[in-house]
């Protein structure tokens, strides 16, 4: 796919998602609310600790792909934020909690993501499920999901979301979490990264703002 976000744009657009579907009172959503969500222990892998900082600069270069909208004004004391995701991918209500599942939690398999899905869209049986699988992944935008190695001894084989580009396999079976994470340094190393590049984003966003450059 085009479209290549980093862990923390992905994170706050699978809680927009989440919220906007589950607890549609409380949407759209609070810089303070989405960083709650971020970090809330239950149906989230990894559950994280992360800033309003962090936060704040992922809705920025979420804003600057078209990808999360921002409500202000009309009664509103602090800006509230919406994804935009259905629109720009041109997704149904099926794909679109499937793939919230995957940015949520990560790799699964089809029996995960029907029993887990089901908060947002009731799946009838395993064919939809998979039905829904082989969309996402014959996208006309690109493939945004994909079918991983199946582990040894695990009977089904696992999906993962590409809104990140190629996911990183472990050459040793995985924890019984099923995280796939980068071996520290190295992940170490590509957080830092991360992290530099979403700063420097957040100061190009703020100051071609200032000069009035769209």
């Amino acid at each position: 796919m085009m479209l290549i976000l980093d862990r923390v744009e992905v994170r706050i657009l699978g809680c927009l998602i989440e919220k906007d579907i589950t607890t549609p009172e409380y949407y759209p959503m609070t810089l303070n609310a989405l960083v709650n969500a971020c970090n809330q222990k239950s149906n989230r892998e990894p559950v994280v600790a992360w800033d309003e900082d962090l936060v704040a600069e992922g809705i920025d270069t979420l804003r600057a792909k078209k990808l999360l909208g921002s409500l202000t004004g009309a009664g509103n004391r602090v800006p509230k934020y919406s994804h935009l995701i259905q629109q720009v991918l041109n997704l149904g209500r099926r794909e679109v909690a499937v793939l919230c599942e995957l940015m949520l939690r990560g790799p699964q398999t089809s029996g995960e993501l029907r029993d887990r899905a089901s908060r947002m869209h009731r799946f009838s049986d395993m064919d939809e499920v998979e039905a829904c699988l082989a969309r996402l992944n014959e996208h006309p935008a690109g493939s945004m999901v994909k079918q991983l190695p199946r582990q040894a001894g695990r009977k089904e084989p696992r999906y993962a979301h590409l809104l990140s580009g190629e996911p990183v396999i472990p050459s040793q079976p995985d924890s019984a979490d099923g995280a796939m994470e980068l071996t520290s340094p190295l992940a170490d190393r590509v957080e830092a990264l991360e992290a530099d590049v979403r700063e420097l984003r957040a100061l190009l966003l703020r100051v071609t703002s200032e000069l009035g450059i769209s």
